[in-house]
């Protein structure tokens, strides 16, 4: 038994549940990518996709009603969709969209049908895995469940800002307008930081738990190697992403911070210092040692990692919305490969001080170098 296969799945091993819903998925895939085609898209990344979408079809329909293993047929479905993932995204990223509208009566209202591919495909990929796993149905329903619930506490983590921001501005920015732009900022992380702690400690009471929850330990030599060494997978990583990229003509959209850098380059300054004491260990508090830590409880640790940092990447959404979707999913696909680093450094420590200072000074270098570059 794989720690992925948890002692309450066994007695349901042999259901056809999840190769069930990963065929209707992946159908839903295939269909969407064929719709493009039919639609006089002549492109050779979408007919790809539309070739992919159809071995995990295949892959899940053989595995439920023919004699294909689970050991065979996860692992085709899921690197199946991985590719679909990919070439959708690519595709998207490339301004082919093939918006579709919906019947919404007088409004008109379009969904743009290869990003349903793209979303579909991500499922039908953890549906790959669940299946090589064994995952049973109830298996996959408690999973399913977690994650969810997970990501709302994420999402939480992101909307508690503005509204501590709003509360704490009824008796104290009459006394202390009018802000500079610098003070916003200052005002802004402080607003995070206390956000993200009554939702990180709502959630750690509701789950009855309490503070030995907090994986905050005195870093030893071996979390020292692991922050500096961090560090350099981190930024060597963010290399080879935009690398990647670059030499595939994927464009990304800038942060919201990069365009406040231009306004106002000092402002760099501020959030060098913030980055280190306030967006890294409050980020990694949430997004790792609450929601990462959480998962363990359904996931493997490799798999809590990864859909930690699914849920870590998408709640960024906003601070990217600065360009199209394809754009968005590029930078967010950067972010995910980013977060996969610091959910391992997490997970190989148990330690909430490691990630949080690598990702801390990974901001700050960053906001460093945008200093340079606008100042």
């Amino acid at each position: 038994m794989t720690e992925t296969t948890r002692a309450d799945d066994v007695d349901q091993l042999a259901s056809d549940a999840v190769p069930g819903i990963g065929t209707v998925l992946s159908g839903v895939t295939m269909a969407a990518m064929a719709v493009a085609v039919r639609r006089g898209v002549d492109d050779p990344v979408v007919w790809a996709g539309t070739g992919f979408a159809l071995v995990a079809v295949l892959a899940f329909l053989v595995r439920r009603h023919g004699p294909l293993e689970r050991r065979i047929g996860g692992p085709i479905a899921a690197v199946s969709s991985v590719a679909v993932v990919l070439l959708a995204g690519y595709a998207l990223n490339q301004g082919i969209t093939v918006p579709a509208a919906l019947p919404t009566g007088s409004a008109s209202v379009s969904i743009p049908i290869v990003f349903v591919a793209f979303v579909t495909a991500g499922l039908t990929a953890g549906l790959g895995v669940a299946d090589y796993f064994g995952i049973s149905s109830g298996g996959l329903k408690r999973r399913s469940l977690q994650t969810a619930t997970l990501s709302i506490v994420g999402v939480a983590g992101l909307l508690a800002t503005p509204i501590v921001a709003a509360i704490l501005a009824v008796p104290l920015l009459p006394l202390l307008e009018p802000l500079s732009e610098i003070e916003n900022a200052v005002f802004g992380q402080v607003s995070m930081a206390i956000g993200t702690m009554l939702v990180a400690g709502g959630y750690i009471v509701s789950t009855d738990r309490d503070l030995s929850f907090i994986d905050f330990e005195r870093p030893t030599l071996r979390d020292l190697g692991w922050i500096v060494g961090g560090l350099i997978v981190l930024f060597g990583a963010l290399f080879a992403i935009s690398a990647l990229m670059q030499s595939t003509g994927v464009e990304s959209a800038d942060h919201s911070t990069t365009q406040r850098a231009q306004e106002s380059p000092e402002l760099m300054l501020v959030l060098v210092p913030l980055a280190i004491l306030v967006i890294g260990p409050f980020e990694e508090l949430l997004y790792r040692n609450v929601i990462q830590k959480s998962l363990y409880d359904t996931f493997s640790r490799f798999g809590a990692v990864a859909v930690a940092s699914v849920i870590f990447a998408s709640v960024h959404v906003l601070a990217y919305a600065t360009a199209g979707i394809g754009a968005v999913i590029a930078s967010l696909g950067t972010i995910f490969g980013l977060s996969i680093v610091l959910g391992t450094i997490y997970e190989r420590t148990d330690n909430l001080l490691v990630p949080a200072l690598v990702h801390g000074v990974y901001n700050a270098l960053l906001f460093a170098n945008l200093y340079f570059l606008y100042g």
